[in-house]
Parts: C-alpha cells; sequence; structure tokens
C-alpha cells in the first residue's frame, strides 16, 4: 500500500544551488549598479542565511556599512529597491542557465509525476524567482508539475514559522503523516515538523554541516545513494539515485533521524 500521496518541495538550495550562484551573484550585481562598495563573498553570504529573506538579508546586514542610510525608513527603501534589482538580475542569471537544477531533482520529480505522486512547492522566495527557475528547467507549463505552489508573497511570516506549510497542507488538502517535505536547511526542517511533515534532507552547499534533527533521512543529495542516513533500502537493486521507492521505505519506518544520534 502506498504510503507517500505527495511531496512538497523547498526551492533554494533543495532545487538548484540558487544561493550560493544565484542570489548571492545578483545581489553582488545590484550592489555595483546602485553604486555601493559591498560585496557578498560566500563565506559571508552563508552566515547571513540565518536571516531569512533577502530584504531580511539586506537589513540586517546594512549596519556594517558606512554608506548605509542612518535612518531606518531610508534603509528600508533602500532594501526594497536593492532587492527588487536582484529579482531582475536573478532571473537573467537563470535565463543564461547558470543555474542548473541539482543532480537528480528532475528525475524524482518525473518520476512522481509516472507514479502518480502529487507535488508541490512550499518556500518563501518571491514567486517570480521560482517561475524564472522552473519555467526554465520545466518549460513553459512549469504549473502544471505542482497541485499548488506556495511563494513567499502568499505568506506573511518566513521559515521557520511552518505558515508556508500550513498554507500548502491546505490548499492541498493533503494529510501530513502520507506527505515528505525535501528541504536543505534547519529552518525549513523546522518548519515542515512544526505542522507534523517528515522532512528528508538533501544537504547544499551552505548546509553541508548544519545541526539537522527530527529528519526521516539526511544524505548529499540525490544523485547518489552513499553518505544517507539512514541508508536507502526501497530502490530495486543497482539503482545509483534515491527514488520514490527509497522514499517510501524511509517514511514507512515512521522514525526521525538526528545527526547527534
Amino acid at each position: 500500500m502506498q504510503t507517500l500521496k505527495t511531496l512538497i518541495w523547498d526551492v533554494d538550495g533543495t532545487l538548484a544551488e540558487t544561493e550560493r550562484d544565484g542570489h548571492r551573484v545578483a545581489f553582488n550585481l545590484a550592489f555595483q549598479e546602485f553604486g555601493l562598495p559591498w560585496h557578498w563573498d560566500e563565506a559571508w553570504y552563508g552566515r547571513l542565511l540565518r536571516v531569512s529573506g533577502g530584504r531580511e538579508r539586506l537589513l540586517a546586514d546594512m549596519p556594517t556599512h558606512r554608506e548605509a542610510p542612518p535612518d531606518a525608513r531610508m534603509r528600508e527603501i533602500l532594501a526594497r529597491s536593492l532587492h527588487a534589482r536582484k529579482n531582475e538580475l536573478y532571473a537573467a542569471l537563470v535565463d543564461d542557465g547558470a543555474i542548473p537544477l541539482r543532480d537528480g531533482v528532475a528525475e524524482l520529480m518525473r518520476e512522481c509525476r509516472d507514479r502518480g505522486v502529487r507535488m508541490a512547492i512550499a518556500t518563501t522566495t518571491s514567486r517570480g524567482n521560482v517561475e524564472a527557475l522552473l519555467r526554465r528547467h520545466l518549460g513553459a507549463d512549469w504549473q502544471e508539475w505542482f497541485a499548488t505552489t506556495v511563494c513567499g508573497e502568499d505568506v506573511r511570516r518566513k521559515k521557520p514559522d511552518p505558515e508556508v506549510y500550513e498554507h500548502a497542507l491546505r490548499l492541498l488538502g493533503s494529510d501530513p503523516l502520507h506527505t515528505v517535505a525535501i528541504e536543505d536547511s534547519p529552518l525549513g526542517v523546522a518548519a515542515a515538523r512544526a505542522v507534523d511533515v517528515p522532512v528528508l534532507v538533501t544537504r547544499s552547499a551552505y548546509f553541508a554541516d548544519a545541526a539537522i534533527d527530527e529528519a526521516i533521512a539526511i544524505g548529499p543529495g540525490l544523485d547518489e545513494r552513499a553518505g544517507w542516513r539512514p541508508e536507502p533500502g526501497g530502490a530495486p537493486q543497482g539503482s545509483r539515485r534515491v527514488g520514490l521507492d527509497d522514499i517510501e521505505a524511509w517514511l514507512a519506518r515512521s522514525e526521525v533521524v538526528s545527526q547527534f544520534a
């Protein structure tokens, strides 16, 4: 009996390495256009990811720059302007093919479609960013791949708040116990677990060593079976990637794992 009915995807870091290779690069391009001598290198941007949301990261970083407006209202205006331009530059990077899907993502999506497992998107990034990425990789009809797509504009609070998952489950009419979320970060895991959605973690570049707790499985990516905990055990012999049979096997165990246990 099939236990998995719906697979919910996070976007940034999960579908693609968008943070390191997309948003960070686009932010730096926006800084240049605005004449600001700011630059977010990979290490600094990794620390900023502790703050959820691009505009929020800008506001958190501004106190470190003497060029930032001293007035809170003016900082908010600058942050919104920078963020809007960053999103335009991000879309251009995606259109140019600079941000591929992570290995194994497209294969698992096609397997879901072939086997009748519904998919959804639950992210607090902007709808424009999601559309740019998925249109590039899935085509103009990308929305037909998903039963629902919940983005940052649809919620008031960002992850780790569970609002995005609450909204997605409500639209889907899904039972959390027959649903699995795929995330890459502790904030995403916390958001899903707050509404009892089991979580599969595919570690991304920025969260390769992050403390992860209460996931049904933690691993390096969907394209390889080595390095997962617990070991994948549902796929046919000879399979080289993580598939639906593996996810169903992890879900059926009804256990959560921690890197600390």
